[in-house]
């Protein structure tokens, strides 16, 4: 079943308050994102897209998961 990009936002919004987030992808099965967060300062990359996956509650888990690909990109805040 596809997922809507607004959805994927909404949970990444919700998990981390005031970030920047831009979802992109028409088909609902393999979408982008682009975060930038002061939750991810300090932190390095593999952490910060833990975090972020984190947030996504299982719609990445395993070959049944909603979401197959998500090309994640992290940032900090300037």
């Amino acid at each position: 079943m596809p997922v809507n990009p607004n959805d994927i936002k909404d949970l990444i919004q919700t998990a981390f308050p005031g970030a920047t987030v831009t979802v992109n992808g028409a088909d609902g099965v393999h979408l982008s994102a682009e975060v930038i967060a002061e939750e991810f300062r300090g932190k390095n990359r593999v952490q910060q897209q833990r975090m972020v996956y984190a947030a996504l509650k299982g719609l990445m888990d395993g070959p049944d998961g909603a979401l197959h690909a998500l090309a994640l990109t992290t940032k900090i805040p300037d």
